[in-house]
């Protein structure tokens, strides 16, 4: 499904609320001034405040895109697309992109 292309500028958290951001992005390929998110490229995160049970942590760590565009790509990698499904490690949760620019949109 058509969506926006995510970049390094978007608001991407996990599931509750820590902070995640690329590893690496493109070097080629970049989308209102900031270089773009491709999906193999894992994300680290960081202030995930989980714990289960209370008092034993179990915070996510990194997340992984498990989708992502079917016709666009940057040096052979699809692009993450708004709508693109996720999950984090260790506990399985998704991340959330909550902004992104609205300007490029990919399939």
């Amino acid at each position: 499904m058509p969506g926006p292309i995510v970049h390094l500028g978007a608001t991407v958290t996990c599931a509750h609320g820590g902070t995640a951001v690329p590893a690496s992005t493109s070097t080629r390929v970049f989308v209102q001034g900031q270089p773009i998110a491709l999906q193999p490229i894992p994300y680290n995160i960081a202030g995930c405040p989980f714990t289960v049970p209370p008092g034993s942590p179990m915070p996510c760590v990194t997340g992984m895109w498990t989708t992502g565009s079917k016709r666009v790509f940057s040096t052979g990698m699809p692009v993450v697309l708004f709508d693109s499904q996720s999950t984090s490690v260790p506990n399985g949760t998704p991340m959330f992109i909550t902004k992104t620019q609205m300007r490029v949109i990919g399939s």
